[in-house]
């Protein structure tokens, strides 16, 4: 259900890094909560916030006490099924640790897929490898993502991980 729209406003913010995801999805319109009742288990929620009146009626909540990479991911994995799936999201969907949702196993891997290009955009990390070298920990430093999550981006690189 997404607009051609929402893909122009995420490629204005993949420009530098690291992606600051908080301006990206107020620009799409959804407000982002830290949670502190979030429990354990559960790493965010997409949900519909008429309370709040966001633009888009829509809000995301991320768990409080996750790390902050965690933090990071779990917007940009939220900000995905806002842009692909909106549509199926009804009320709430609630993401848990695994990012595994009443949604299929596929639009999960779509709402992954997405989250990783926003977070660690294919033309930005060819240019900073290109000036800073393929070391998955420097560049998960400067995307501001997790080592793990870098090293399944650059997998992608070389044509073996998440595209």
């Amino acid at each position: 259900m997404s607009t051609q729209n929402d893909y122009e406003i995420i490629d204005r913010f993949k420009e530098t890094a690291p992606v600051d995801v908080q301006a990206l999805a107020e620009a799409l319109g959804l407000s982002v909560w830290e949670d502190e009742e979030l429990p354990v288990g559960i790493s965010g929620k997409l949900f519909q916030d008429p309370e709040n009146s966001t633009p888009s009626g829509y809000s995301i909540s991320v768990r409080a006490h996750d790390p902050y990479v965690r933090k990071r991911f779990t917007v940009a994995h939220e900000i995905a099924h806002f842009v692909l799936h909106r549509n199926k999201v009804g009320a709430s969907l609630t993401d848990n640790e695994f990012y595994r949702s009443n949604l299929s196993s596929w639009e999960e891997v779509e709402a992954n897929r997405l989250a990783a290009n926003i977070l660690i955009p294919r033309k930005l990390l060819v240019s900073y490898i290109n000036t800073h070298g393929d070391n998955p920990a420097v560049l998960a430093n400067i995307f501001r993502v997790s080592e793990a999550a870098m090293r399944i981006r650059l997998g992608a690189k070389a044509g073996v991980g998440v595209s």
